[in-house]
């Protein structure tokens, strides 16, 4: 059991450099997600527990120097938009110790163990909160041989990309940097397609979680490893040139989208659905390298747009894999420039929340990317043993992919399912002749 010895205020080493930033059209939706909850498992470093905290503490106010809208809170101006007030309030930064757990207790065979949820603050906290709680939260658990560092950051203030610079940022400075690259230096500009003076109106205290929550749920990590997505983006590929399908002959099917598409099938197979019933899978792509101009790569906010890949149940387990592949790619793809400006106008003629959940039962969600880099977390004493998450935006088909600790290629599939799918997922042959668990 974890006993908490500390919770401390963090603040900026230097007074902050921007005042506010307004959310944009693509931070709004978030309001009403959880906080992004993400960390990594080290080995004990090579000196006390307490001097790490010491240098956690010291490097963690170093670092949001370089990104202030993290210290600093929400406030919403008298026609509704919200903005990040960057004054320098500070996050929180708690210590806890767990002497009964170990590094093989988290990375023990089978489903996630429960222990791991502890390690990150702010559970079921959403993003509209941010107007009265600190916008991110380090929390430092001490195991029997190890620690884990998980940090919690409002979603509707950074997406994936943005969140791992800050973290990268964080371990590069733990590690001795006093300053970081000007080539990384997070882009805070705002004048950009997402910009808007379109309102999106909330209810008296904020709005809700779209899903409930309390629904049984297993937790898995599918390790895929690169010689087995190879063979996955071999099949999708060839099969698509047999068919003569109408894949873009410029490019290929990717080896993720292969993998994506073994997944959709898999799964939609142990759920038994009936054969006429829709089946969605949604996939979160990052559209600064999409939009011309090109956003800068350290754009700092939600620069993410979200595409529903749709078929019916039995037309794509009646065909082969190459097919669901193949309409996959077609929709990344198809995704350019003028798709992710249109999706903006769509949104400002009708402002609206991003509708997390699985509601009609048929649905998936792939968040994270494996091209994260989650295994530049080296503090000073080695990469880390492991990446996992809290028990944020979770629900029956959320998957989130993360790189595998090899960094060759391999993929890491963290899938969360209603425990009778779950077990059908582990009896498909078609998927698990490729898992390495």
């Amino acid at each position: 059991m974890a006993s908490s010895l500390a919770i401390h205020t963090i603040f900026p080493g230097q007074k902050s450099h921007v005042e506010t930033l307004k959310l944009s059209v693509s931070d709004i939706p978030m309001l009403f997600c959880q906080y992004i909850q993400m960390g990594v498992l080290l080995t004990a470093p090579p000196f006390s527990f307490e001097d790490l905290v010491v240098s956690l503490q010291q490097s963690l106010s170093t670092t949001l120097s370089f990104f202030p809208p993290l210290a600093g809170r929400l406030i919403t101006d008298p026609e509704g938009h919200v903005h990040i007030h960057c004054n320098d309030a500070g996050i929180d930064f708690l210590v806890l110790k767990s002497p009964t757990l170990s590094v093989n207790d988290v990375l023990c065979p089978g489903d996630v163990p429960d222990c791991v949820k502890e390690f990150f603050a702010f559970d079921n906290t959403l993003g509209y909160s941010g107007h009265s709680k600190p916008l991110a939260a380090v929390q430092v658990t001490e195991l029997a041989d190890g620690v884990f560092i998980g940090c919690s950051v409002n979603h509707a203030v950074t997406d994936g990309t943005s969140f791992w610079h800050f973290f990268n940022t964080f371990a590069e400075i733990t590690r001795g940097a006093s300053e970081i690259s000007k080539t990384k230096t997070p882009d805070f500009c705002r004048q950009t397609v997402f910009n808007s003076q379109a309102v999106l109106k909330f209810p008296p205290g904020g709005p809700a979680v779209t899903f409930s929550g309390d629904e049984p749920l297993r937790e898995g990590i599918f390790h895929f490893s690169k010689e087995a997505i190879s063979k996955l983006k071999c099949i999708c590929n060839k099969g698509c040139l047999l068919t003569n399908s109408d894949v873009n002959r410029n490019t290929e099917i990717s080896s993720f989208q292969s993998l994506c598409a073994q997944l959709w099938r898999s799964v939609t197979r142990a759920r038994k659905l009936e054969p006429t019933k829709t089946t969605t899978f949604r996939m979160v792509v990052n559209c600064r390298p999409r939009l011309d101009p090109k956003l800068s790569p350290y754009y700092f906010g939600n620069a993410i747009q979200s595409i529903p890949n749709v078929a019916p149940a039995g037309e794509l387990l009646a065909n082969d894999l190459s097919w669901g592949a193949n309409l996959l790619h077609k929709n990344v793809v198809a995704h350019d420039n003028e798709t992710v400006r249109r999706g903006v106008e769509d949104w400002e003629r009708q402002p609206r929340l991003f509708p997390l959940g699985n509601a009609d039962g048929a649905s998936i969600t792939m968040g994270s990317s494996p091209w994260f880099p989650m295994y530049n977390n080296d503090l000073g004493w080695g990469k880390p043993l492991a990446v996992r998450s809290g028990r944020a935006n979770k629900f029956d088909g959320k998957i989130s992919a993360f790189p595998g600790r090899e960094e060759d290629g391999s993929v890491d599939l963290e899938v969360v399912l209603a425990p009778e799918t779950m077990a059908g997922l582990e009896n498909d042959t078609e998927i698990m002749q490729y898992v390495s668990r």
